[in-house]
C-alpha cells in the first residue's frame, strides 16, 4: 500500500486499532449540549399528558426533548400541569402565553398491559386543531411513542417527516471491549449489537433500517458482516484476501459497495447483498476507497489519490469502464469520507484544513462549499434521513464526542457519554 498521510490510512482501515479509548458503562446517560438556536423558532406548548404518571418514563418528557432539538421549535411551557387530549384549549389565553402551538394528551393502561397515548396538537393562531394521533405500545416503547408523537408534531407545524423515530449506531470501546451500539436519535435507549475484543468499525445501515453492515476485525483482519438487528443473525458478506473495507448500501438494498485490496492496491467493487456476484468497478494504480451510492441508485462516489492526493470522484454504478470517473472536489488539496444528502443535493466531507481535519458540506449542483465546524478531527459525517442534520465523529474540550451540525451550519449539537469514546456514527433511515 502507498505511504499516505495518517488520517487517509485511518479512512482505509489502519488508525482504528491505535485509538486511545476510555471506559464507560453501556447504559451511561447521554449529555446532549445545543447552540446556535436563536428566538425565531415557532414557540409551542407541550402540557403534561393525563395518566402519564403510570408510565415507567413520562413521554411528555420525550416530546419536549426532541422538539427543544428540532432546530425550528421552542418549547414555552415546562411545568407539570396536565391537559387531556379531548379538552378544548383557551386560544386567547395560550396566544397571551405566547404560544403559537400546543400539543395534549392521555394515556390509558389496556387490559393486556399496554398502553394507549392519543395526543392532539392545536394552531392557537388560527384557533383550530390541526388533528393527533393515537400510539399503543408496550411499557419498554414509551420513549418510541414520544418520538411519534414529535414526528407528528413536526408534519403538522411545518410540513417535512420528522426524524426522532429513526435510529444511530455508533461504537463504543471500553478497554478491550469494542460495543457497536444502536440508540434512539437523541442517543439514548442505546442497546449493544455486537461486542468484540477487536476493532469494529464502518456501520452501514440498509435502505429499510433492519440491517447494518459494518467492519469487523475478530478474525485479526478486517472482514464485512452483515447484520439482522431484530434476530442478531450475523452473516460474512466479505471475507477476500486482504482488506475487505467500507461498505455501502444500494438504495434498493439489493448490492453494496465495497474497497477490497484482494488484488493489490485498493479498489472499489460491487456484490450482491447475499455475497454473491462480486464485481470489480474500478481498475488502476490508485487507491480507491469510501464508495457511497448516490440516492438515484445510478452513480458511485468515491475517494481516491488519483490525482496526486486524496479527492472525491463519482462513476457510473457499472463503473470506470462505463464512462469514467469525474472529480468532484476542487477546494481542497487532502478530501476524504464522501457522504451524499438524501436528496442528492449535497455531500458532506472531511477535508484538511492547515493541520485539522473538518466537516464541509458542497452543493454537488453548483459546486459551493460551507464549512460546518471548526474542530480539528472531525471524522465519519453521516446525514440525518431528512437531509438537514449530519452527524460525525470529533473532539469537544479534548474529548470524543457525536456532533450534530443543521446543513446551514446555524444549529449545532453535542452527543456525549461521560467517560466514553464514541466514534463510527451512522445515523439510520426513516422506518415505514
Amino acid at each position: 500500500m502507498k505511504n499516505f498521510p495518517q488520517r487517509f490510512v485511518g479512512a482505509l482501515l489502519c488508525f482504528v486499532a491505535s485509538l486511545s479509548f476510555m471506559s464507560a458503562p453501556a447504559q451511561a446517560q447521554v449529555n446532549i449540549d445545543i447552540s446556535g438556536v436563536g428566538q425565531s423558532l415557532l414557540p409551542i406548548a407541550v402540557m403534561r399528558f393525563t395518566g402519564e404518571s403510570q408510565l415507567p418514563a413520562k413521554v411528555t418528557d420525550v416530546v419536549r426533548s426532541n422538539l427543544s432539538r428540532s432546530g425550528a421549535l421552542r418549547n414555552v411551557e415546562s411545568g407539570n400541569a396536565e391537559m387531556a387530549w379531548d379538552a378544548n384549549p383557551d386560544y386567547k389565553s395560550w396566544k397571551a402565553r405566547g404560544a403559537d402551538a400546543l400539543a395534549t394528551g392521555t394515556v390509558t393502561r389496556l387490559s393486556d398491559g399496554r398502553f394507549e397515548i392519543r395526543y392532539r396538537l392545536f394552531d392557537i393562531l388560527k384557533n383550530e386543531s390541526l388533528g393527533g394521533l393515537v400510539v399503543t405500545v408496550s411499557a419498554d416503547e414509551i420513549r418510541l411513542a414520544g418520538h411519534k408523537i414529535a414526528d407528528d408534531i413536526i408534519q403538522k407545524l411545518l410540513g417535512e417527516r420528522g426524524i426522532f423515530s429513526t435510529r444511530l449506531s455508533y461504537v463504543i470501546r471500553s478497554g478491550k471491549s469494542h460495543r457497536l451500539v444502536i440508540s434512539d436519535s437523541d442517543g439514548e435507549n442505546a442497546k449493544p449489537a455486537l461486542a468484540s475484543n477487536e476493532p469494529i468499525i464502518s456501520p452501514s445501515w440498509s435502505p429499510d433500517g433492519k440491517k447494518v453492515a459494518y467492519v469487523s476485525f475478530e478474525s485479526r483482519k478486517p472482514v464485512v458482516y452483515v447484520h439482522e438487528l431484530a434476530t442478531g443473525r450475523r452473516t460474512v458478506l466479505s471475507d477476500q484476501k486482504g482488506n475487505n473495507s467500507a461498505p455501502s448500501w444500494s438504495v434498493d438494498g439489493r448490492h453494496l459497495a465495497l474497497a477490497l485490496s484482494k488484488d493489490g492496491n485498493t479498489q472499489i467493487y460491487k456484490i450482491n447483498s447475499n455475497g454473491t456476484g462480486l464485481d470489480r468497478l474500478t481498475r488502476g494504480r490508485a487507491i480507491d476507497t469510501e464508495p457511497q451510492w448516490s440516492p438515484d441508485g445510478k452513480s458511485i462516489y468515491f475517494t481516491s489519490d488519483r490525482g496526486g492526493s486524496p479527492q472525491i470522484y463519482r462513476m457510473s454504478v457499472n463503473g470506470e469502464a462505463d464512462g469514467g470517473a469525474q472529480r468532484v472536489t476542487f477546494k481542497h488539496s487532502f478530501v476524504t469520507s464522501p457522504r451524499l444528502s438524501p436528496d442528492g443535493k449535497n455531500m458532506a466531507y472531511i477535508a484538511r484544513v492547515g493541520g485539522a481535519y473538518r466537516l464541509h458540506l458542497q452543493d454537488l449542483t453548483t459546486g459551493e462549499v460551507l464549512t460546518l465546524s471548526d474542530g480539528n478531527r472531525d471524522e465519519t459525517p453521516t446525514f440525518a434521513a431528512n437531509g438537514r442534520y449530519i452527524l460525525f465523529a470529533a473532539k469537544s474540550g479534548g474529548k470524543p464526542v457525536l456532533m450534530a451540525v443543521s446543513i446551514d451550519g446555524k444549529n449545532k449539537q453535542v452527543l456525549s457519554l461521560p467517560d466514553a469514546d464514541i466514534r463510527e456514527p451512522a445515523w439510520g433511515p426513516f422506518m415505514d
